[in-house]
């Protein structure tokens, strides 16, 4: 069957060597789609992932990226509402039958994304930062836009994420968190790295128009949709800190603006009329409002952590703390903050205590685990690894710790085990080089002779 790849191969495109190579992997991957049909276009073109690779890449990382935002939100009643506000707008999209779902995170940055699959989340701060369900709609409606036109497969096809897939790591390949840089590498926490890759001011521009299209379709007033542009863009004036993870990945401008007031006044006019639902918003997220100054203090005390400023940050998470003594983010930030600072045995109390009121997620385990490591309580280590790997499996990095703990206990089998496991995810970096030394003076792996 002829395909948009053997069309591009027949007008004389010549690949490179790498390109040949992502093809190739791709093809016997079974992930390679060739010519596919944009599903808000409707036009032909090349693509080389097809939709299962989309939902199947979606479901093996997002729950890490999720979890490296301190785990889905504990008020039940916030995730249903998010949940059917966005489920009610699926039914208008491009791509309904998308396994789409809908969450708040605990993270307190300013920021909402969505993974190729349909799997959308929405953080604290962006949540506080909204006034009305209609701007809540307008939010989801972007995320769903992006979904809907494929941007990340579209990313994919013009090379910009392919080194990464061959791998077989996309979702760790590039692990980095800008609210932390270098830190959050030495703890080893896993991001959804290529996957949430920049949007281009064009992507920006059509999620903008079905996102408009989806939640006034939905039955929501335009304004919600101008309302969210006009906060995002005095953000963005602004230079706020919270927000500066989110205009690296989506691109602000006066231009979004000024289009989104087009809109409304033009071609969707029609619908200017339709409720913005503000009490109903208001109602939802009344038990996230109180906690307000305590999640300012937590997006301070990250800037300050940005800036390597830990004492700084220590003060102001201890604010944050007293107004919110079990707010398993802010319990885990400060976990992270007394690692940054050497204090070991602090940074164990504050992972405990995070371990208690969340006990189904897995960062604070892997925190007390890093803490348990600098104070030579192995066994606790590896009770804490395998903790993790039980609550959120596919984290390479834990096999690693785990297996160096053991090490530390003289468990040399079970550090060998962990560490081979580990090594079959990841071939560079400095515990790839410890990994790799240890099995060879173990005999495990044999060095070929010269």
């Amino acid at each position: 069957m002829k395909t948009c790849l053997d069309d591009k191969i027949a007008g004389g495109r010549t690949y490179s060597r790498r390109e040949f190579l992502v093809l190739s992997a791709l093809t016997s991957a079974g992930f390679l789609a060739g010519c596919a049909i944009n599903p808000v276009s409707g036009e032909k073109q090349l693509m080389l992932v097809s939709e299962e690779w989309e939902i199947q890449v979606d479901q093996e990382n997002s729950p890490h990226q999720f979890s490296t935002d301190y785990g889905k939100l504990q008020d039940d009643a916030l995730n249903n509402y998010l949940q059917q506000v966005g489920r009610d707008m699926a039914p208008y999209s491009h791509r309904p039958h998308m396994p789409y779902s809908f969450q708040g995170v605990n993270a307190t940055y300013i920021n909402a994304y969505a993974f190729p699959g349909g799997s959308i989340a929405t953080t604290r701060g962006i949540l506080l930062s909204l006034e009305s369900e209609a701007e809540l709609s307008a939010l989801l409606g972007h995320e769903m836009g992006h979904v809907n036109a494929r941007h990340t497969a579209r990313q994919m096809s013009k090379g910009m994420l392919t080194q990464a897939v061959v791998a077989g790591v996309a979702g760790y390949a590039g692990t980095r968190d800008e609210l932390y840089g270098q830190l959050a590498a030495q703890l080893g926490m896993l991001g959804a790295g290529a996957l949430l890759a920049s949007y281009s001011r064009d992507n920006e521009r059509e999620a903008d128009r079905l996102g408009m299209t989806y939640m006034t379709q939905s039955g929501y007033g335009t304004k919600g949709f101008v309302d969210l542009m006009d906060m995002l863009n005095s953000m963005h004036k602004a230079d706020a800190g919270a927000v500066s993870l989110m205009f690296s990945t989506h691109p602000m401008s006066q231009e979004r603006y000024d289009t989104a007031i087009r809109m409304k006044e033009g071609k969707f006019s029609k619908y200017a009329g339709q409720p913005l639902q503000r009490q109903r918003y208001m109602d939802h997220t009344a038990g996230l409002r109180r906690i307000k100054p305590a999640i300012e203090h937590f997006q301070q005390a990250e800037e300050s952590m940005g800036k390597k400023d830990y004492d700084g940050a220590e003060t102001l998470f201890k604010q944050g703390l007293k107004t919110a003594p079990n707010d398993y983010a802010g319990l885990v930030m400060m976990s992270k903050c007394q690692m940054a600072k050497k204090k070991y045995d602090q940074a164990l109390k504050f992972s405990e205590k995070a371990k208690q009121v969340y006990p189904g997620e897995a960062q604070a385990n892997h925190i007390n685990g890093l803490a348990c490591i600098n104070l030579k309580k192995y066994d606790q280590a590896v009770e804490n690894f395998t903790a993790y790997e039980t609550k959120l499996p596919g984290n390479p990095n834990i096999l690693f710790y785990r297996g160096y703990a053991y090490e530390g206990m003289n468990k040399k089998q079970k550090a060998a085990e962990d560490y081979y496991k580990f090594l079959q995810q990841v071939n560079q970096g400095s515990q790839a080089q410890h990994a790799h030394k240890r099995l060879v003076e173990w005999g495990v792996i044999k060095t070929s002779a010269k």
